[in-house]
């Protein structure tokens, strides 16, 4: 991950670098899956148990200083992410934060482990310019498990031209990129939701039902179809989604 500012946080929404995004187009919201080579934060969720939130990226005197809070069910998985993420080659610097206050006790955080961390690396070891000046914006805080990055953009540029733009990403950074859900955002009707409120299975729950029309008038899914394509039962169903929901509307 690298900044498109310099000495501030990396605004959502902004127009890519270089020029405005084009307008008079629905846009689209995109979920993808990638990896590149020289990724501090690949490696790390990689070789350890913990995983990632990025929580802030700056760029200060031509260094990338992203804030990101590793979690897991352990200390010992999150002794083992500091361990490897100071001895990356790829890191410049690794400095531990101690106020987790901002994570809220609602948080999915909260019954975790965590860390939060600020780290310094080189912007060329970084995908995030590379896809914003393209007109790839986040939409959602980026994480990262398993080696893979989870990013959830828009784009305001016609579905023909998205391809194109992957593939000079791909190229610029040798990457590896998979998309895995593309959405009209004009079709995306549901108020934004904070990932960082969810577990990794809420988050799937949450967003199978949207994507098979649960929240539809009228429902596309019922409760046992969509119960019945997750392997769970619809009560488990029903209680995953009261908890999206509550978190969603604020309540709870």
């Amino acid at each position: 991950m690298a900044p498109d500012t310099h000495g501030e946080p990396a605004a959502r929404g902004d127009a890519p670098a270089g020029g405005s995004a084009p307008s008079g187009q629905d846009g689209y919201q995109l979920v993808l899956k990638l990896a590149h080579p020289d990724c501090w934060m690949r490696e790390v969720t990689a070789e350890t148990d913990a995983r990632l939130l990025v929580n802030a990226v700056y760029l200060v005197e031509g260094h990338v200083k992203t804030h990101v809070v590793g979690y897991g069910e352990s200390t010992a998985a999150l002794d083992d992410l500091v361990r490897v993420t100071t001895d990356s080659e790829h890191t410049d610097s690794v400095t531990e934060m101690f106020n987790q206050q901002e994570f809220g006790s609602d948080s999915v955080l909260s019954n975790k482990a965590r860390r939060s961390l600020l780290v310094e690396y080189d912007p060329d070891d970084s995908i995030h310019d590379a896809l914003v000046s393209r007109g790839f914006l986040p939409q959602e805080p980026i994480r990262i498990r398993d080696g893979w990055e989870f990013w959830t953009v828009a784009v305001d540029y016609p579905r023909e031209k998205i391809q194109d733009r992957l593939d000079a990403v791909r190229e610029e950074k040798d990457a590896d990129i998979e998309v895995q859900k593309i959405t009209s955002r004009s079709s995306v009707d549901a108020p934004t939701l904070d990932v960082e409120t969810l577990s990794d299975r809420q988050r799937e729950v949450f967003e199978l039902a949207r994507e098979r029309g649960y929240y539809d008038r009228p429902r596309n899914v019922s409760g046992n179809e969509l119960a019945a394509e997750l392997g769970i039962s619809k009560t488990t169903l029903h209680e995953h989604l009261r908890k999206v929901e509550a978190k969603l509307l604020g309540s709870n």
